[in-house]
């Protein structure tokens, strides 16, 4: 008789349906292995799917599969799974640590939001290379690169905002993903905006990375000299991700909402 495992489908980073950034999360009872979870975060079909385990009291064991691989490292689907545990499963401790591959991750609530304690990723500044224009389409200002992405700078909010890359060419210029980011046009509700893209890890475009803002938060709050900031992910469906700088800690804070809940029947 198959398992059933209680299912859930989250729109991280949105305070309604169908915005931000959809997250799977699988509330596991016992360990199950990679391959397992590989083929559901494939038949999800969605940017991540997170799979989350008791541990002891307040504590989880958290593990974040895109449709191809396991990664190391998922803002939206962290702050989906925080958000199952205080609305789906009555967890109701103001903070939450997650086990993960990054290290212990918390999570606690401010009000409505979520606040999520992560790692400050380290981006050092790189040349730009002409392949980096041929791919993205446009003109570049800077480039930085993290350990898994490459970041590009554009002049403008607007050239982000319309940007249409050539999904080929940006397979092969980082491992796992390529973010174009500007400050915000003045006046805007938040201080800068970004993209990512991430075909080398089976998306084309991730809706809302809160990962990325482990290091884009950094570089903007040191351009604008500040250590609280908004950041807006204009894609498609579109999200915001309040960043606040704390030395070697990155704090990321938004809003989610449950739009399915079901059980997986494998």
């Amino acid at each position: 008789m198959a398992t059933k495992t209680p299912l859930y489908i989250i729109d991280a980073f949105s305070d309604r349906p169908f915005g931000g950034n959809p997250a799977a999360v699988c509330l596991l009872e016992a360990y199950r292995d990679e391959r397992w979870m590989q083929n559901v975060a494939a038949e999800m079909n969605l940017s991540e799917t997170a799979f989350l385990r008791p541990v002891s009291v307040n504590l989880w064991a958290l593990r974040w599969f895109t449709p191809t691989v396991e990664v190391d490292l998922c803002g939206h689907a962290t702050l989906a799974a925080a958000h199952v545990l205080r609305s789906e499963c009555g967890v109701t401790a103001n903070d939450v640590t997650f086990r993960t591959r990054s290290g212990d991750l918390t999570a606690h609530c401010e009000g409505e939001a979520i606040c999520l304690d992560f790692p400050k990723v380290s981006a050092e500044p790189a040349e730009p290379m002409p392949e980096f224009c041929e791919a993205i389409g446009a003109e570049i200002v800077a480039a930085l690169r993290s350990r898994d992405d490459l970041i590009l700078v554009l002049p403008d909010a607007e050239t982000v905002e319309r940007l249409a890359p050539d999904h080929g060419k940006i397979r092969h210029l980082a491992p796992r993903g390529v973010v174009v980011t500007a400050q915000a046009e003045e006046g805007a509700d938040w201080d800068f905006v970004s993209r990512f893209f991430a075909p080398q890890s089976g998306i084309s475009e991730d809706p809302v990375t809160g990962s990325a803002h482990c290091y884009l938060g950094p570089y903007w709050g040191e351009i604008l000299n500040k250590t609280q900031l908004s950041g807006y992910q204009a894609s498609a469906r579109g999200g915001a991700v309040g960043v606040k700088l704390a030395g070697d800690r990155v704090m990321l804070q938004g809003r989610a909402t449950t739009v399915l809940k079901g059980e997986l029947h494998a």
